[in-house]
């Protein structure tokens, strides 16, 4: 395990140290059933049309990010893809919510994008990447933003 995955949420290091040693149809089922598994955000927390200021950017889905505090100071992350055919958006969304959501804010500021090429391979195109790094920077945003309220 690198340094890095040491310090990003527990569960996301797992995941990814899993997905890592697949090989690449074992790989797509696995982020298949997590897409299969996306809950959009609810409609108490966002409704379309959503605010441009959640939209990840450089995805080509178009995925929006949101982030609700929880009673113990951690962050819940919710999603919403608007492009059905968003398969990866909709597996980093809903591994996302599962690994950093409840997470201490500290580890979820560590996960560095590079985790990516462990949970989607290597032969992860730029441009789904660059929407899915934008996923990871608006949660990141959101909790750069608690922090700061915070003080």
């Amino acid at each position: 395990m690198t340094r890095a995955m040491a310090e990003m949420p527990k569960a996301l290091a797992e995941l990814a140290a899993e997905l890592r040693v697949m090989d690449r149809n074992e790989r797509s089922e696995t982020l298949i059933d997590f897409a299969d598994r996306f809950e959009e955000v609810s409609e108490a927390i966002s409704r379309r049309p959503f605010a441009e200021i959640h939209r990840a950017p450089r995805c080509e889905s178009d995925a929006y990010v949101f982030a609700t505090d929880s009673p113990d100071g951690t962050l819940r992350f919710h999603f919403a893809v608007e492009n059905p055919q968003g398969i990866s958006a909709r597996a980093w969304g809903r591994i996302l919510d599962e690994t950093a959501s409840g997470a201490p804010l500290e580890e979820v500021l560590a996960i560095s994008p590079e985790v990516l090429y462990d949970l989607f391979g290597r032969d992860l195109s730029m441009g789904k990447g660059q929407g899915l790094i934008g996923m990871l920077e608006l949660v990141q945003f959101e909790v750069k933003q608690r922090v700061r309220a915070r003080g």
